[in-house]
């Protein structure tokens, strides 16, 4: 283990980082619940606009449906705990690939109890594109993935080449974008939920990271 200064200061900055995103998205949820016009009103534009297009493209909406459906959580979560069963018997990164296999979990039920918690209705949208079941914000499958998206690259990241630093970041950032604007496009969640989720999940993934590499006996990005 290492000293208790240094844990000390890495749960610090884990909680730190977590504060940093998630005060955001707290006042953020305060907003959309208290119905704050400024919000609302670019919220419902954007949705009219964005549901507009998607129309107007049945090309497009028909692969932001096949999106919409691939990157569900439970297949999504599936994928990444396949690769961390894979990091784990491959190269023995035993409690680097439990962590992030715990910090997707955690995310996965934090981001429900969030969407309970604030029970935003979902977009009203006249002949819509697309319909989904629950509560809107924030978006869980921007949540989840931006959660999983961060995880999985810290936790491939002492096995990347160079050149692995600098495409799975970008993989990671892209997908992530992508499926924040396929539930804008698709008409089920408001940009302001999309938003939200983005930063609860980079909040829960990072905060996790930054509390295990302080823990840990050896440094993460130097296991082998």
């Amino acid at each position: 283990m290492r000293p208790l200064p240094l844990r000390r200061r890495a749960l610090l900055r884990a909680a730190a980082f977590g504060i940093a995103f998630t005060v955001p998205v707290a006042v953020l949820a305060y907003v959309v619940r208290a119905q704050v016009g400024g919000i609302v009103r670019l919220d419902q534009r954007a949705i009219a606009a964005a549901t507009d297009y998607t129309r107007d493209h049945p090309d497009l909406q028909q692969a932001l449906i096949v999106w919409q459906q691939a990157f569900q959580a439970r297949w999504v979560n599936l994928a990444a705990t396949l690769v961390c069963v894979w990091v784990w018997r491959r190269h023995g990164l035993t409690t680097r690939a439990l962590w992030a296999f715990l910090t997707i979990m955690a995310a996965w039920a934090i981001q429900l109890g969030a969407k309970g918690l604030v029970q935003r209705a979902r977009p009203v949208v006249e002949d819509a594109v697309a319909h989904a079941p629950g509560s809107s914000f924030p978006s869980g499958h921007a949540t989840n993935t931006a959660a999983v998206a961060l995880t999985l690259a810290l936790l491939l990241w002492p096995l990347l080449s160079r050149g692995g630093r600098v495409a799975v970041p970008l993989v990671a950032v892209t997908v992530t974008l992508l499926t924040g604007l396929d539930r804008v496009l698709l008409g089920v969640h408001y940009p302001s939920d999309v938003v939200a989720g983005f930063a609860l999940g980079t909040a829960l993934a990072g905060a996790s990271y930054l509390g295990y590499s302080g823990w840990s006996a050896t440094p993460p990005d130097r296991e082998t």
